[in-house]
């Protein structure tokens, strides 16, 4: 099996549930999608690398395990809901799968924490979307990779248009009081993600 098989094998059998028929190749293929530049297989693989290494952090690492592997599941740029399809296209295989309702509650509130508005409730919650935003504290080459890559995602928007929205949105995590809710990972992470933040943002202004 390949890294991905592995993880995906071992996240079921976190959950203590039977691995889902057919599931698998749907899911690459959605991560695959040729329209995608940043919410790939690349981001994927390294979500998953960050959780192995601070796995210890998760209450109930198979539910955070399987929300990444959902969380960006379905993505086009056109829509606004694609967290919720993401989140219920997760519950529907968890149900089918026997899980137990509270457990495709609590993946479903994970991947809908990705949304990035109101602030993660829960430890495992904190430690996902922490996650999800260690791109902002990579190095200096993988930053500017990242934001290369959104730019070429959007690429149908005007440049103006695009370089103010895309400013307002690093400058909201810029400005608050810190972008890392998790020890490990705001030690980890925040001061190189406060400097790539404030680079991006002149480079925009």
């Amino acid at each position: 099996m390949n890294d991905l098989e592995t993880s995906w094998h071992d996240t079921w059998h976190a959950l203590r549930l039977p691995l889902p028929a057919g599931v698998l190749p749907s899911l690459l293929a959605r991560w695959a999608e040729p329209h995608r530049r940043y919410h790939t297989l690349q981001h994927l693989r390294e979500c998953l690398a960050l959780f192995a290494a601070h796995r210890e952090l998760a209450e109930r690492p198979g539910e955070v395990a399987v929300a990444l592997w959902f969380h960006d599941a379905v993505y086009d740029t056109a829509r606004h809901d694609n967290e919720a399809v993401s989140a219920d296209w997760a519950e529907r295989v968890l149900r089918d799968a026997g899980a137990a309702r509270e457990v495709a509650e609590r993946v479903v509130a994970l991947v809908l924490a990705t949304r990035h508005g109101q602030g993660p409730a829960t430890p495992d919650e904190r430690l996902l979307v922490d996650i999800d935003l260690a791109i902002l504290g990579a190095a200096p080459a993988r930053f500017d990779e990242y934001e290369r890559q959104i730019r070429d995602e959007y690429g149908f928007v005007p440049e103006d248009v695009f370089r103010d929205r895309r400013a307002a949105i690093l400058r909201g995590f810029l400005e608050r009081p810190a972008i890392f809710a998790t020890a490990a990972l705001a030690a980890r992470f925040e001061a190189a993600a406060r400097v790539n933040l404030a680079g991006a943002i002149a480079r925009l202004d």
